[in-house]
């Protein structure tokens, strides 16, 4: 095995949020972690978060979206909810060490235009990024 930590993100649909740490995580820090993202129930990668993912220089649109079942037969080392719906439906994630709980709005539901809808998605990804560096960024 890598030897790296394995950490999940969970969000509803595993369609933004959790496509988007899963991305930066990868791209940032997977020399020291590998991760994995999942939803309560599937949908498909939203392709705003494509969009703001690819103005930072990390492709996700190759991620596709899957839900936790499908990552069943996984060990994480920490599995993160990122929406108080998925914190609600998995407060205690079985297949992990540990499960802990970081909220972020839906930026699917920023109201307004197409382009303050794709700045609600570029405001999430920020804050996504800036809680990754400081959750995981300092760790060895």
């Amino acid at each position: 095995m890598s030897g790296r930590e394995k950490i999940l993100f969970i969000c509803t649909a595993n369609a933004a949020r959790s496509q988007m740490a899963e991305g930066y995580l990868r791209a940032k820090y997977g020399e020291r972690y590998e991760a994995f993202s999942a939803g309560t129930r599937q949908s498909s990668t939203s392709t705003r978060a494509i969009t703001v993912m690819r103005e930072i220089g990390i492709d996700i649109s190759h991620h596709r979206s899957k839900t936790l079942d499908a990552l069943k037969h996984e060990s994480f080392d920490i599995a993160v909810t990122l929406c108080d719906n998925a914190q609600a439906i998995c407060p205690v994630v079985p297949n992990a060490k540990k499960t802990i709980h970081k909220g972020f709005a839906d930026p699917h539901l920023t109201p307004g235009t197409d382009e303050e809808l794709l700045n609600g998605y570029r405001k999430v990804r920020d804050e996504i990024a800036a809680w990754i560096d400081k959750e995981f960024g300092g760790r060895c």
